[in-house]
């Protein structure tokens, strides 16, 4: 027994030794995280755009609202007041939430809105994570107006996997209506038809010099010769994929979704609502102003789209007036609308950076399928209400389940405090009935059902959802969002999927990680994530167009085994419904 506590003293001698180092070399990374504090008013302010003035829903008078920027471990505090009158909700739009699912944002999933006189405060903590990602409002259509950028730097003392970029540049691309975009989808619900498109596209809120009362308010980028910068590109448009490219200029991206890849030089990128891209840029032209331009993918065939395009200007800062007010800016060339190949050879190029650690033994596996549908108008509805083709509703859904927002608590209240009847746990881990999903669908398979169902995924399962576009009244690039979790996006295709022969194609080695993957469109995505994020947590299509009708599921995350495996306790301040 001496023998025994003579060996015993000293390996506890050590071991303390050990964990007083540890937290020694911990403490420098503490001491470096910062916690910020941001107060947000939602008002209505008067904002001009094409010769028009509106009283416009703004974060504090802005259009676009305020950029946000913070360091890796940072943790943010956001009081919002809403002084509009509209219900409201923020979304952090890409941060994890790791437990905070109280202030993920989407309004009646994780938290009721916050009612006009009401306030809310967010607080949550960024957890290995870097890059761009940014914020929006995500009730009804207030985020045409409401958004802005949310910039994550690397931890203190650290660096990018790629040399400093001389400054950097956040391109917030959005739409503009010269109507009240809640006006706009109010009357859509109404009749059932589709809404009308926007009357413009923005970079930075500026809808640039190819519109009317617009061109001397177009975005200047600064830049000087032989520097490289980093432009931050956000895709905060409402319903509309879109492509973007600087004239005469190469971009090499570096990043998307708050994930670093693998560099690869292109002339053009794409991005659907709610995705971002990080490209480094070179001025290494003949001094001069260059167009930065967007216009949309359109790739839905003979579907109305905003077919206009959005400018602002990289401006060589040695090029001086009155020689450069008196000359165009050199022009961009964009894609044509349709042009699908340019935009799968940008998606299919992005890789990790390094050997991803990627799920390989899969324990829950979904086939969903995305698209359009229509419902049939039940008799005794008035024909102005049902003015889709052949007087009907337009819908959408996930495995032919509409979802339906509760409207009396949030899904995630229910869930914790265990109220029945706002939701289901019985949505469809395939489609209900197996058809020709990219073909010429069956009239009979046009009307989903409406519900509000959730999957649920017990706490670290390893999964894998196949998310299959169809063709059921047109087939279209869905941009499919997944809050709380970024995910690896393994394999995408055209027609249907195939699990015999396109599981081979399974990029397992360096896949991007992402938060918003463009489905195909008549094609398919796979993605894969560990579930390792306890709470509810919305997938839905970021054309607001199709969340509107119902493109949407949500996960149902348990919690694991202890405190940090579990999603804390609703904050007090939780608005009501």
């Amino acid at each position: 027994m001496e023998a025994l506590n003579s060996i015993a003293k000293p390996s506890c001698f050590l071991l303390l030794l050990g964990l007083l180092l540890l937290f020694a070399n911990a403490m420098p990374l503490l001491a470096h995280a910062k916690t910020h504090h941001h107060d947000f008013v939602v008002q209505a302010a008067k904002v001009k755009r094409l010769c028009k003035t509106h009283n416009t829903i703004t974060v504090n008078g802005m259009y676009p609202g305020p950029t946000l920027e913070v360091n890796d471990g940072d943790s943010l505090v956001i009081h919002v007041v809403n002084r509009a009158r509209y219900n409201v909700t923020i979304h952090w739009h890409g941060i994890r939430q790791m437990r905070t699912g109280w202030a993920d944002g989407p309004e009646f999933v994780t938290q009721c809105p916050i009612r006009p006189g009401g306030s809310y405060t967010y607080r949550f903590t960024i957890e290995g994570q870097e890059g761009t990602l940014w914020w929006h409002a995500h009730s009804s259509w207030l985020r045409a107006t409401v958004y802005g950028a949310l910039i994550i730097q690397p931890k203190q003392g650290s660096s990018y996997p790629f040399p400093k970029p001389t400054r950097q540049t956040p391109l917030l691309l959005g739409e503009w209506w010269d109507a009240n975009p809640i006006d706009v989808v109010r009357e859509a619900t109404r009749t059932g038809a589709t809404p009308n498109v926007s009357d413009a596209f923005t970079i930075n809120g500026q809808p640039g010099d190819f519109y009317n009362c617009s061109a001397k308010d177009t975005v200047i980028v600064p830049v000087d010769s032989g520097e490289t910068n980093l432009l931050r590109v956000i895709n905060a448009a409402l319903n509309q994929q879109l492509f973007f490219t600087v004239a005469n200029h190469k971009l090499t991206v570096v990043g998307a979704d708050a994930s670093y890849l693998k560099p690869f030089t292109t002339s053009v990128i794409m991005l659907g609502p709610g995705q971002t891209t990080d490209v480094l840029i070179t001025a290494n032209q003949p001094p001069a102003r260059y167009h930065i331009a967007a216009r949309a993918y359109a790739s839905a065939q003979g579907a109305p789209f905003d077919n206009t395009t959005t400018t602002a200007v990289l401006e060589y800062k040695t090029v001086s007036c009155p020689a450069k007010c008196a000359t165009k800016p050199v022009p961009a060339a964009l894609p044509a609308f349709n042009d699908t190949a340019t935009a799968t050879a940008f998606t299919t190029s992005l890789r990790s950076p390094k050997k991803a650690e990627v799920p390989t033994d899969i324990d829950e596996s979904l086939f969903i399928t995305v698209g359009l549908g229509l419902n049939k108008c039940p008799k005794g509805v008035r024909k102005r209400n049902c003015q889709g083709p052949n007087g009907t509703r337009f819908a959408a859904s996930m495995n032919n389940v509409s979802f339906v927002l509760p409207s009396n608590f949030s899904i995630l209240q229910a869930h914790k405090q265990r109220i029945p009847g706002v939701f289901t746990a019985d949505f469809p881990t395939k489609p209900p009935v197996k058809f020709d999903y990219t073909g010429n669908v069956s009239r009979a398979l046009w009307q989903p059902i409406r519900g509000t169902k959730v999957h649920k995924l017990k706490y670290g399962a390893r999964v894998q959802v196949v998310l299959q576009g169809t063709g059921i009244f047109v087939a279209e690039n869905h941009p499919i969002h997944l809050h709380g979790y970024d995910f690896f996006i393994v394999a995408e295709g055209f027609g249907n999927f195939n699990p015999k022969t396109d599981s081979k194609k399974f990029n397992l080695v360096d896949p991007p990680m992402r938060n918003t993957a463009s489905v195909p469109v008549g094609g398919w995505t796979v993605i894969r994530f560990v579930a390792d994020n306890p709470g509810v947590w919305l997938m839905h299509c970021h054309l607001d167009v199709h969340i509107t009708w119902g493109l949407a599921m949500a996960f149902l995350v348990e919690n694991g085994v202890g405190e940090l495996q579990s999603l804390q306790p609703p904050p007090a301040d939780l608005p009501l419904c």
